[in-house]
């Protein structure tokens, strides 16, 4: 009995470090100094709640063309997204890319509540920009998919596409650490494969074959519960470099989905 006790407290004891561990695991929230923005064109900020305001990146797309609006991964920040809005931009599309609160140089923390506002402030912006929602597409890179599929539910975006994505944050958790209850544990979910079948818009999923971060087992899961979605296997590639390698010919695949219109 006494083992089983001492098991028993080591366990629990075990749990609570993972709860409490767990943020700054999903949200490792890499900063930026504030000046490094401020002075670049295309960098703005757009307010939340409770006067926090997020930073954007924004370049505007040639008359009717397409915005891409993107939701980064959890190790990256929004001064890296500047090569992929550009590339983009020289595809004939639109960018914007919002900073998550916590993130580069933008306050608070961050939370799945936190990235659900600022994905829907950055929206809001668009449309008061002008471009119409046939003219939005979603995307999103890693923990960003789960972003965009929730914003997809909401209603927002003609198409979306999904680089390296994950079908909950419960199933990667119970991945990383699967002898504790991660169900449980998990305050931030991002349930995308639940909320998947309720999303009718046109969906290309991305996934390096040799990802050994998120694997490529769960694209293809999540891709099948879409109601219309394309799903990409890319051989060779891992997890940060899906888009970047084989002559970015993935890159073109996701500027030619988003060119396409709804």
């Amino acid at each position: 009995m006494a083992v089983l006790f001492i098991f028993g407290m080591l366990y629990f004891a075990l749990c609570a470090l993972a709860f409490a561990a767990q943020g700054a695991l999903i949200y490792p929230a890499p900063h930026t100094a504030p000046e490094s923005l401020r002075q670049r064109p295309g960098f703005g900020r757009v307010p939340l709640a409770a006067g926090l305001q997020v930073d954007t990146f924004y370049l505007p797309a040639p008359p009717g063309a397409p915005t891409v609006v993107h939701f980064h991964g959890n190790g990256e920040h929004l001064l890296s997204q500047v090569g992929l809005g550009q590339g983009l931009g020289d595809a004939g599309l639109g960018f914007l890319a919002v900073e998550y609160p916590g993130y580069g140089a933008s306050p608070g923390s961050p939370s799945e509540a936190g990235l659900y506002a600022a994905g829907e402030a950055a929206l809001q912006f668009l449309r008061e920009q002008g471009v119409k929602p046939e003219q939005v597409v979603l995307s999103g890179r890693s923990l960003g998919t789960g972003v965009a599929v929730e914003l997809a539910r909401r209603g927002y975006g003609a198409r979306m596409v999904l680089v390296a994505p994950y079908t909950s944050m419960v199933a990667m958790g119970q991945r990383a650490v699967p002898f504790l209850p991660a169900s449980v544990l998990m305050r931030d979910r991002y349930d995308s494969l639940a909320k998947a079948p309720s999303i009718p818009i046109p969906v290309l999923v991305i996934h390096g074959e040799q990802d050994t971060v998120i694997p490529v087992e769960m694209g293809r899961t999540l891709g099948q519960r879409f109601p219309n979605a394309k799903v990409v296997t890319v051989p060779g590639a891992g997890h940060n470099d899906v888009l970047e390698g084989n002559d970015q010919k993935e890159f073109a695949r996701l500027a030619t989905f988003a060119l396409e219109g709804p």
